[in-house]
């Protein structure tokens, strides 16, 4: 497997910053989080930086490797699936995530802050098990 040791390791420690800081952000009361547009808005940030770095993880292998070109941002994780990295399970989930980091980006304003706070409170594991799934395959 081939792969640049420096720009995973990068890679790597912004996922965990970020997720650092979503977690931080979930021990808030959702009535709280609702009333506080600069903790929103946080919450959005951090959700982009980690899914972004999830994403430019996955496109890094991909290119070092010659796998087959994504066709967008949520297939980078249907074709580590394809060569033995993630389960179908954490795939659908991440390619879901990689969905939600488009409408963060593109339609920011129609994004329901209650679905952040959703998001953030039932689904934040999933960006951790991509990384170490991703860690482990890199082991192979």
């Amino acid at each position: 497997m081939k792969y640049d040791a420096d720009r995973v390791a990068k890679l790597s420690s912004e996922i965990y910053k970020a997720l650092d800081d979503l977690v931080e952000i979930s021990g808030i009361p959702k009535s709280d989080f609702l009333q506080k547009r600069h903790i929103i808005a946080g919450a959005k940030y951090y959700f982009i930086v980690a899914i972004e770095a999830s994403i430019d993880l996955s496109n890094h292998l991909i290119s070092q490797n010659n796998f087959p070109i994504p066709e967008s941002y949520a297939d980078s994780f249907r074709i580590l699936k394809d060569e033995g990295a993630l389960s179908q399970e954490l795939t659908l989930k991440l390619m879901d995530m990689a969905r939600f980091r488009n409408r963060l980006v593109h339609i920011y304003w129609d994004v329901d802050d209650e679905m952040i706070y959703e998001i953030l409170n039932q689904d934040i594991n999933d960006i951790r098990t991509f990384l170490k799934a991703y860690l482990e395959f890199l082991k192979k």
